[in-house]
């Protein structure tokens, strides 16, 4: 049996795989409905093709999306049609090797026997390299021995304006992470591509077609000179997606055993369990400190969390004292207050024993626990009444001055 593929299928799914990569929508079905309804609309007006956000452009990333409406959504972007077009590079498929994209790799049965790659470097250069790579989420979770081969395999990419660093259809060979310059991103449908954002000297990209064995699905264009640092595929998915796996399949069953999460649908959970990282504390270890800005949420994974706030409030106890509220153990969160109040920090967190931690950055938290926050506000009460009992009055918990 012969099936031919459509033509502009392949172009038109990798296209709206990206947007869904990079907006993580809660409902995918209703996200779809309103990105193929927009694109119909754009195309029944003969406009160029073109993408549109849902979310507000975040600078902390570093990557500016272009024609995100900043007021309301409602904007149909009619202006577009006085644009200037992008037309894409033709993609010669006869200099890159095609076999790349046809590979299998099953992170669970492949083996480690390919040899380390290393590419010296100076301090400076491993330095600046560190930094670059410090707020890299995909590097969240590696280990020090992990995060140390990682460093050893990356290589230096310097680049001008105007150089095409990758090109959409072609195959993936690395994973980059920008440590200065400007990049805008292209992406191509029917023969016609268009600048749908741009990196302002950090982040990263390139990961998706060596994480899904797929074509680049967009072209990165430098429009300054930069400086990039290169991590080959083989590296990638030996150390990156072979630990994305084995997270997946350690944390799976936990954070589907975590009551509060119920809420959230399966594949929900799941992103949940990407995007956290692990840290582990010594005995009598600070955690969180209160009055400190909030930037992390936690969930115990084992050991035990004290949590103590300090309060002038009674006349007998010293000014610096503190005194403990509450204990958290396995499978018990704690630092959302501050990030549900979006207040400093109420109180304060140490670790009773050996402890070790799922960590989940504000902006995770914020895009993906956004079903488990009715819970998390009920909590106010109850931390309300424990205070109550403990010092004889309703203190507002979320000014770390009280």
């Amino acid at each position: 049996m012969s099936i031919e593929i459509p033509a502009g299928l392949t172009e038109l799914l990798q296209s709206f795989t990206v947007e869904v990569l990079r907006n993580q929508p809660g409902d995918l079905l209703e996200f779809a409905l309103q990105y193929f309804t927009k694109l119909k609309e754009n195309q029944s007006k003969g406009a160029a093709f073109g993408h549109e956000r849902n979310t507000a452009f975040r600078p902390s990333r570093g990557v500016n999306f272009a024609d995100e409406p900043m007021q309301t959504d409602s904007e149909d972007g009619e202006d577009d049609e006085d644009e200037e077009e992008f037309t894409a590079p033709v993609i010669n498929r006869f200099t890159r090797r095609v076999s790349v994209c046809a590979e299998a790799f099953n992170p669970d049965e492949d083996d480690d026997t390919e040899p380390r790659v290393i590419h010296p470097k100076t301090d400076e250069q491993r330095s600046r390299l560190q930094e670059a790579c410090r707020d890299i989420l995909l590097f969240k979770s590696l280990d020090p021995e992990q995060m140390s081969q990682v460093l050893d395999a990356m290589f230096e990419k310097l680049v001008k304006a105007g150089e095409h660093v990758i090109d959409q259809g072609d195959d993936g060979d690395n994973f980059y992470v920008i440590e200065r310059g400007t990049y805008d991103i292209y992406v191509k449908c029917e023969g016609v591509g268009r600048c749908v954002g741009t990196y302002d000297n950090r982040g990263s990209f390139g990961e998706l077609a060596l994480m899904y064995n797929t074509p680049r699905a967009a072209t990165i264009i430098a429009t300054s000179p930069g400086a990039l640092w290169g991590l080959d595929r083989a590296t990638f998915r030996r150390i990156i997606v072979k630990n994305n796996a084995k997270k997946r399949r350690m944390y799976e069953a936990f954070i589907e055993s975590l009551p509060f999460l119920k809420s959230l649908e399966p594949s929900e959970r799941m992103k949940v369990v990407d995007v956290i990282g692990t840290k582990t504390y010594n005995d009598d270890e600070k955690i969180i400190a209160q009055g400190d800005k909030a930037d992390c949420f936690y969930i115990v994974e084992s050991g035990e969390v004290r949590i103590t706030i300090k309060t002038k409030s009674k006349q007998d106890m010293e000014v610096n004292g503190a005194v403990e509220i509450a204990r958290c153990s396995r499978g018990q969160y704690f630092g959302e207050l501050a990030l549900v109040t979006n207040k400093p920090r109420a109180a304060s967190a140490y670790a009773v024993g050996h402890v070790k931690c799922l960590v989940m950055d504000v902006q995770a938290f914020e895009r993906l626990l956004g079903p488990c926050m009715d819970i998390m506000k009920r909590n106010i009460a109850t931390y309300e009444e424990q205070l109550v009992a403990l010092f004889g009055t309703n203190m507002d918990i979320s000014d770390p001055n009280a």
